[in-house]
């Protein structure tokens, strides 16, 4: 099995290479890629060294799957690349989500729609991949309506120039010294601003929620809003989800259907101030939900609190278990 990494030294490339050893996904042949500025420098996997490699002759090397955490652009230019060898690539940027030929997948929500013909498989916003695994299994049962999101997104969602300006104001450097990720200080802050700012007035980070949502849910009726805040966490992102449903329920059965759900850790006992909370979730690969309670104000609706490790289950662990899916079902290898 020939795996390539495309994006090998980031911030998600670290938290993947990781994944793949825990999992012990059978890698016969490791294959790190990275930027120009980085060939020939080494990584360690599994207890080696490995020496980084260019994305051509990556290529040229025809691995099974290339996993790609290495930006749009790069998957745009080289993810058809790598297809045309052969390779089965699972994207982790933007690049194909919204693609209409392309999957976009969650493996407990939606590995069935996985064909061996898929050679570029679209893996999910973080923010988007743990707020729908809980999500699927309601809608399935009481159909929703109408979400009402607000997000609290750590800083490693940005990547490792962000944590960088997080550490440096931490520390106390003086502000005119600390190279910034964000237009404004993160430490003691939370920004109202993911991503870019598009036409509508919402940011990237939002709309993200809202079309893919619909995509991997197979429901474009679904009315959705967003608001998407950066706040001083590292350990992962934190989501209030508010739902309106089509059909009434009850709220024991949400809480033991979710607790039935794959992948959902329930973490819901007020009493003893048990809740989910980022600084937990750090480096587990499940996505946990609390604060499960009905929304008074409206009929049919309910609230609830999601978090997770944004760079394991909301990006590196997700590929790796669509990698996993695509090899059990004989699909790669």
């Amino acid at each position: 099995m020939k795996v390539a990494l495309v994006g090998a030294t980031g911030l998600v490339g670290q938290v993947m290479r990781d994944v793949l050893e825990e999992r012990n996904f059978p890698v016969s042949e490791f294959i790190p890629v990275a930027s120009a500025r980085s060939v020939g420098k080494e990584i360690e996997f599994k207890g080696e060294k490995y020496k980084i490699i260019s994305m051509t002759d990556a290529v040229n090397l025809k691995p099974d799957v290339a996993i790609f955490s290495a930006g749009g652009s790069v998957s745009l230019e080289w993810a058809p690349k790598f297809a045309e060898v052969g390779t089965t690539v699972v994207d982790n940027s933007s690049a194909w989500r919204m693609d209409k030929d392309k999957k976009l997948v969650v493996p407990e929500v939606n590995a069935k729609v996985l064909e061996s013909t898929d050679k570029i498989i679209a893996n999910p916003n973080c923010s988007t991949i743990q707020m729908i695994v809980p999500l699927a299994p309601l809608h399935a049962k009481y159909k929703i309506k109408r979400l009402v999101i607000s997000t609290y997104q750590s800083i490693t969602g940005t990547g490792a120039k962000a944590v960088k300006q997080y550490e440096a104001e931490k520390a106390g450097v003086p502000a005119d010294q600390v190279e910034m990720a964000y237009h404004y200080p993160i430490m003691d802050n939370c920004l109202p601003h993911c991503d870019i700012f598009l036409d509508n007035a919402y940011t990237k980070e939002e709309m993200k929620l809202v079309n893919e949502t619909r995509k991997i849910l197979g429901d474009d009726n679904i009315r959705i809003t967003a608001t998407a805040v950066r706040v001083p966490v590292q350990g992962g992102h934190s989501e209030c989800v508010n739902i309106e449903f089509e059909n009434d329920f009850d709220i024991d059965e949400i809480k033991a259907l979710l607790s039935n759900t794959e992948g959902v850790i329930v973490q819901d006992d007020i009493a003893n101030n048990k809740y989910p909370m980022p600084k937990y979730a750090k480096d587990k690969d499940e996505v946990f939900v609390g604060r499960i309670r009905r929304d008074h104000s409206n009929p049919n609706s309910l609230n609830m609190w999601v978090v997770a490790d944004n760079l394991r289950k909301g990006a590196a662990t997700n590929a790796v278990q669509i990698a996993q899916y695509l090899l059990d079902k004989g699909m790669i290898g």
